[in-house]
This record gives C-alpha cells, structure tokens and sequence, in this order.
C-alpha cells in the first residue's frame, strides 16, 4: 500500500515511512492511494471471527506487507485485547462502549497498535525515535501509556492549561520515564500548532528523528476502523445511523474508510460541541477554522479538525455526496448536561459529556426519522470527566485502573505556547 499527501506535494510512501514520517513534508496528511473492498461475504464471517482476526484482516492490505503476518498478527491482539460491548440504553438507541482499555478511552486503540508498530520499525532503524504529540483530553493518556517504556522511543505530549480533567491530567502526567509531559498556557489548537511545526522543520529533522502520535499518523488513523466493524459484529437488522463525538474528526474519518470499504452503516453524524466549524461547513459551504473553546465535553474542543480533509478526500470533495453520507450538528453544553440527566433517570445509563453529545444529536436525527435505529461510540469513561458527579449529584464509581493514579506524583512542565521552548526540548530527548 502507498499513500499519498492531501496536499499533493511530497512523494508517495509505504506504509512503514509514512508511520515514521507522521506527517507528509508538504504539511498534507497521508491517505491510502487505493481502498480495499471486503469480500462479499466479510460481513457475515466476522459475526464468527474473533475480534483480533477482525482487526488483523482489516488492517493487514494497509500494512502493505511492512511487517511479517505473524508480527502484525500479535500486533492486532495486544491492540484488542479488551471489551468492546455494544450496550442498548434505549429501544432505539444503542452504545458502544470504546473505555474498557487500559485508559478507560477510545483512543487506546490507536495508541497500542502504533507503538508496537514504532517500536518494530525503530529495531529495524537502530535509532531512537521521539513522538510528539498534542492532546485535548484522550489521547495523551493512551499515548504516554501505550508508549509508556516502550524501547528506542522517546515521549513528547502537549497540553494545554486548565483544559483537561483532573483524571486526564493525571494520566498524563505521573508515568514519567520516557515520557515528557508539557503544559501550555493556550488552547489545544496552540499544541496542535506546535506539533506540526515540529513535524515539519527540516533542520530540526537532520538532529532528531521524530513522527507524531496524534491521529494524523496512519498508525493512529487507521486502528480506529476497528470499532466499527466490532459493532456491526454485534448489530441485529437493517443498518444502523452511527452518531460520532467529533473533535479532530479522526475517529469519523475512520468509521466513513470503513464504509467505503463495504461496511454497511446508513448514515454517520458528526456530533460536535460548540466547536462547530464542520456544522457550519456543511450547512453553508463556507470552511472557516477558528480558535476553540471550552466545553464540558473536552477533548472535542477542536477549532481546526485536521482529520476532516481526509473526510473531503474520501468524497472527491464533492460535497453533496459528502451530504448524502454525512451530517453534522452542534450541541450545547446546556443540552449536554440536560441529556446526562434524562439519561441516567430514564435508563440508568451513565454518559459522560461526548457521549451525551452523540446521544442528543442521534437522538433529534431519529425523532425526523421514526423507522430507523443508531449507535452511539461512547469514547470515554464518565468519571474521567469531573462535570459528570456535578451533573447527575451523585458519586461515581472509580475504576481501579483510575484509583491508582490519585497517589502518583506530577511531573509536568508548564511553558508558553513557543515553539522554540518545545524545539530544544525535543533536541535534549534526541542527544
């Protein structure tokens, strides 16, 4: 498999480089030169598959034979080797249950497949690789712990202030090792920023070797097809509206791939916050990125998604197409919070805020349309999220895998969003 630049600039590479490279030189992201199809009958064999088989068939035509199928098959198993429940919360509406990982989030998916894969690519190098990688909540808990000691890599995460949960900021902070946590006094757009500059600086690139772990790598991009297929393996009658919390819009671009790949899924909803650049595009055509701001439901808190030009790719950026697949909604945190609480009286279900988020949106899409039912991805763990207890006026229940981190020690660095702070610190974790 190759994959090319959105921008069209840079040459095409294997899947091995573009892991390695993170981003393309021309600031483009990379995109699979061709979609594989399933088989007629993928579909129905997969209701009889485990779900490693399922992952290790749905990525290996990615893979593109950069590895051994013995490896990528391990690979696949230590990736998935948690529950991925389909939960129904009402007669209509269903959950998937994304937080039953090591981090109680979706995203530890994508971060354990791609540091088994860096770390098989960087033995094959000989040479120590650095990640950089810039979080709004989520994903830098899966990352610090998916790469977490990992041999030959080094850690870089970017956070910023005031703009994460306790839980999360813990997650993030207290591992140590390989792990650099820093902390900037700006919003997620300012890290997102930072990392890209850092992706892209050529001299930095001739002193340190460095790729990105955030959903920009295909490593981390492609896994979370993964889901998709494990809710369908769980899924009974006509295809289902799948409604997606959607920030950076990876986890959507992933489930639209899978789809054009012949998973059968009627429609998908873009559920965004008050972050609704996407909302707006789709209704008025007009794409205009903006600073974010904050909500309850956090790590959506994306004003520049750069996932979704690999949406627009998958359309031919024809956007009445992409409208006959896919919509998308805004929804307030008022509603956010409302729709916790009417949850959790009427089904005893939990949300936490994004999953909210999809709730209310799929819940007014099936209100227009009564012979239809949905699935919710629900991302995240409610107690990673301190709104939630302050919701609902009641405690929730610490996982164990949360517990533990409540006695660790910080250890963080807060700077400005410079990027000449962050680039000397990348080149100290290269010497």
């Amino acid at each position: 498999m190759q994959y090319f630049s959105t921008n069209r600039r840079s040459p095409e590479v294997g899947f091995r480089e573009a892991v390695l490279r993170g981003q393309p030189d021309d600031r483009g992201l990379y995109f699979p030169a061709s979609i594989p199809r399933l088989s007629a009958d993928f579909v129905e064999r997969m209701h009889d598959g485990t779900d490693a088989d399922i992952a290790f068939d749905v990525i290996r035509p990615y893979v593109g034979g950069c590895m051994p199928d013995e490896r990528l098959q391990e690979i696949c198993a230590e990736t998935v080797n948690f529950q991925f429940p389909l939960v129904q919360i009402s007669d209509r509406i269903y959950a998937l249950e994304l937080f039953h990982g090591p981090t109680l989030a979706f995203k530890d998916v994508g971060a354990r497949f791609m540091s088994r894969c860096l770390q098989y690519f960087s033995a094959e190098r000989g040479r120590k690789t650095i990640v950089i990688v810039a979080t709004s909540g989520d994903t830098g808990g899966a990352v610090a712990h998916g790469f977490h000691n990992v041999d030959g890599v080094e850690v870089v995460i970017l956070y910023p202030k005031g703009r994460v949960s306790r839980v999360q900021e813990l997650q993030l902070t207290t591992l140590g090792g390989n792990v650099t946590t820093l902390e900037l006094r700006g919003s997620f757009d300012d890290c997102q920023a930072i990392a890209k500059q850092a992706l892209t600086d050529a001299s930095l690139a001739e002193r340190a070797f460095l790729t990105s772990a955030n959903s920009i790598n295909v490593a981390r991009w492609l896994p979370q097809q993964f889901y998709y297929f494990f809710a369908l393996k769980q899924w009974e009658g006509k295809p289902p509206v799948v409604s997606v919390p959607s920030g950076n819009f990876g986890n959507l671009a992933s489930g639209v791939l899978a789809t054009i790949s012949g998973l059968p899924i009627d429609h998908f909803i873009a559920a965004c916050n008050a972050n609704d650049v996407v909302p707006e595009f789709l209704g008025t055509g007009n794409y205009r990125p903006r600073p974010s701001v904050s909500t309850l439901s956090n790590a959506m808190d994306v004003g520049d998604p750069s996932n979704f030009v690999r949406i627009l790719e998958m359309f031919g950026r024809d956007n009445a197409q992409l409208k006959s697949k896919m919509s998308a909604v805004s929804i307030s945190d008022e509603r956010t919070a409302e729709t916790i609480r009417e949850v959790h009286r009427n089904y005893g279900y939990v949300l936490d805020p994004h999953g909210a988020v999809a709730f209310a949106a799929l819940e007014d899409h099936l209100d227009r349309h009564p012979d239809e039912k949905g699935i919710i991805l629900e991302t995240a763990h409610p107690v990673k999220f301190d709104s939630v207890a302050g919701i609902l006026g009641t405690e929730l229940e610490v996982p164990a895998s949360v517990a533990e981190f409540y006695d660790r020690q910080k250890s963080v660095t807060e700077i400005d969003p410079d990027y000449s702070v962050v680039r000397e610190i990348i080149l100290e974790k290269a010497r």
